[in-house]
């Protein structure tokens, strides 16, 4: 059995310094750590309970298959402020079928990220 005892996700965006302002500027991930220096060098955000390391470069386009879920805890809040730094905003703020308020970014690259509130009635809330 496979003991996983940390976890993270990596991103090879094209253009390292554009995702560190998206990741680190527009939406105020604070800092793990950092590796190597200059344009290149890796950086590593608190991402809720996991990790978001922003490291290399890639060749091509992003493809859909990455796309982040993140939960905030006022989406309109979040969009207010995403909106205002100028973050590509793919969907408003919208109340889902299953009650859950989502909102739809993207970062520099095209990678798809999920806004989540879970409102304060919603079952994900309580203990059955």
């Amino acid at each position: 059995m496979v003991q996983v005892l940390s976890s993270r996700v990596l991103v090879r965006p094209a253009d390292p310094e554009r995702s560190r302002a998206f990741y680190g500027g527009a939406l105020g991930l604070q800092i793990y750590r950092e590796f190597g220096t200059g344009p290149e060098r890796g950086t590593v955000y608190f991402l809720g309970g996991g990790f978001l390391e922003v490291s290399g470069r890639s060749a091509g386009p992003a493809t859909g298959t990455l796309q982040l879920w993140l939960q905030v805890a006022d989406v309109g809040a979040a969009h207010a402020e995403l909106s205002a730094h100028g973050v590509e905003v793919l969907r408003s703020p919208v109340t889902e079928p299953w009650g859950l308020i989502e909102m739809w970014i993207a970062d520099p690259d095209g990678h798809r990220i999920v806004l989540i509130e879970v409102p304060a009635d919603h079952p994900l809330r309580h203990r059955p």
